[in-house]
């Protein structure tokens, strides 16, 4: 990981701390997030622009795992122009209880971790029920993911989504589609 990456990364999560409004009052997150189903490997499928993946052409993934002291490792992977695979290696912690859906990640250095502007929001807004399909924002609706277990997700599923997304007061034009490669 770059030292450019890195900054963009810490900046970003300092950016991420104002929260906005829906029509209605507030962005909502899931009712309950279901860690142990959540473990694993997830395909961005779309996401808002943003400064700290600008070099990610394709195959952009998050992996999930469960660390010793209940934290999730975060590994963010992607393809460059050139071919080659980035990876960012981060710590995401749960805000509240252990179903929590509101979480905070940090991809800096864990000497850093104690500055809270290194923590990003990362807010679950949106999952099915078999875990296969999710959607993330931060309280401001600056940044945005679509991820799936799959690289691929089914037309209808994707706009009934942008349209769930949409009441939730996200700007879903904002949006760009992820490139997936043959395996």
């Amino acid at each position: 990981m770059t030292l450019k990456f890195l900054a963009s990364l810490i900046l970003t999560a300092a950016c991420a701390t104002a929260y906005a409004q829906t029509s209605d009052g507030a962005l909502r997150t899931i009712e309950r997030l279901d860690v142990p189903r959540y473990l694993g490997t997830w395909y961005e499928i779309a996401r808002f622009p943003n400064r700290f993946q600008r070099q990610c052409v394709a195959d952009t993934s998050a992996n999930y795992t469960l660390r010793e002291d209940g934290t999730l490792q975060v590994r963010n992977r992607c393809r460059l122009a050139d071919g080659t695979m980035d990876e960012a290696l981060g710590q995401a912690r749960q805000i509240g209880g252990p179903q929590s859906p509101t979480l905070k990640v940090r991809f800096a250095p864990a000497w850093l971790s104690w500055l809270p502007f290194v923590w990003g929001d990362y807010w679950i807004v949106d999952l099915d029920a078999d875990y296969s399909l999710a959607a993330i924002t931060d309280p401001r609706r600056a940044y945005a993911w679509v991820l799936s277990r799959t690289p691929q997700v089914e037309p209808a599923r994707y706009e009934a989504l942008m349209q769930r997304l949409r009441a939730q007061g996200l700007d879903v034009g904002q949006f760009e589609r992820s490139a997936h490669t043959a395996p």
